[in-house]
């Protein structure tokens, strides 16, 4: 049995979650306080980060990206890359550099100045890529689309993201949004 350890509103646990949904993974969570970690925490990962995702059998991998791939890996139906290998490595390239993507939003987050101008360009990246294919993954979903989509949903409940300046953006995550896994994602976020 996998043990997630989880908090709702981290959009990197989000990302897990997604993927565990689409595979139809059963899972445990432990959900994690982010105002008052465990101590315990830090001993399944020192940088007493969350997702953290256990194995039985003594497995413990920390990183959302990492537990993505590893799930892909071990779990390989239905498939959430593309099965050529060009494909595979853009999506994962875009997953690679979402810190470009999520670096703006956190500023923006904050209050940064000027952050709002960073993230628009990023957003305007992003739909740039929609526009010339139907997901971030390419020609189907997959870990690529679930590496941004927690950021999009959580932008909108947390500071009014507007995605529909941006067509193929906004066209993607209705998209997604019918997807089951990320119905469910949106649902944790609205409650937040």
């Amino acid at each position: 049995m996998l043990t997630l350890y989880d908090a709702e509103r981290c959009p990197y646990v989000g990302r897990v979650r997604i993927v565990l949904a689409e595979k139809q993974i059963p899972y445990e969570s432990v959900w994690i306080d982010l105002a008052d970690k465990p101590a315990w925490l830090y001993e399944k990962n020192p940088a007493g980060r969350v997702p953290v995702l256990e194995e039985d059998g003594g497995l413990v991998l920390a990183e959302s990206a990492v537990i993505m791939e590893y799930l892909e890996e071990r779990f390989p139906e239905p498939a959430l890359l593309p099965a050529d290998a060009a494909e595979r490595a853009i999506a994962r390239l875009r997953i690679w550099r979402h810190d470009d993507f999520s670096s703006p939003y956190y500023a923006v987050r904050r209050g940064d100045e000027g952050a709002q101008e960073r993230f628009d360009a990023a957003l305007r990246g992003v739909d740039a890529i929609l526009e010339a294919h139907a997901y971030l993954t390419g020609r189907e979903f997959g870990l690529a689309d679930i590496a941004y989509v927690p950021w999009i949903l959580r932008g909108q409940q947390s500071f009014g993201l507007d995605v529909e300046p941006h067509p193929a953006l906004s066209e993607w995550l209705e998209r997604l949004l019918e997807r089951p896994s990320v119905g469910a994602e949106s649902a944790v976020v609205a409650a937040l």
